[in-house]
């Protein structure tokens, strides 16, 4: 990936105030992968005490949309147009990761793939899996 492409995916991000909101914070990058790190806070459990779903999906989303974003030329953006999640375990743990991936890269169609991890005491567990569609649209000049 080009110094100015992670550039740009960096000051992306620092937009998000959703991300600011739940402490996310981008892990590693590379061409077609991204991760998005996120603590499990107080403020973004659900009833019984795990990580909520929202959460999960809320940085399951921008790992993947960033991956797609890697791919594509520099005047372009990313949208998600659908996005399915299974969850797989409860989040349990200090924080989450998401890592996200391109599966198939087109001229302006991108499928993503998004694996979602909670970390606990140093071990991943697998929590959700993203799968979905991104579109690049051009960046007004």
């Amino acid at each position: 990936m080009t110094p100015q492409m992670k550039e740009k995916i960096r000051q992306s991000f620092d937009k998000q105030s959703m991300m600011t909101t739940l402490g996310a914070r981008l892990g590693h990058l590379e061409t077609g992968a991204i991760e998005v790190e996120a603590p499990i806070l107080p403020g973004s459990l659900q009833q019984q005490g795990f990580a909520h779903a929202g959460l999960t999906f809320a940085i399951g989303d921008s790992a993947a949309g960033y991956s797609a974003l890697s791919v594509m030329p520099d005047d372009s953006e990313i949208l998600t147009t659908e996005l399915k999640i299974n969850l797989l375990a409860p989040g349990k743990g200090d924080h989450l990761i998401a890592r996200g991936k391109v599966i198939k890269p087109g001229r302006r169609l991108v499928i993503v793939q998004s694996d979602v991890y909670a970390v606990e005491d140093g071990n991943e567990t697998h929590i959700a899996m993203l799968v979905g569609t991104t579109i690049a649209v051009k960046v007004a000049t």
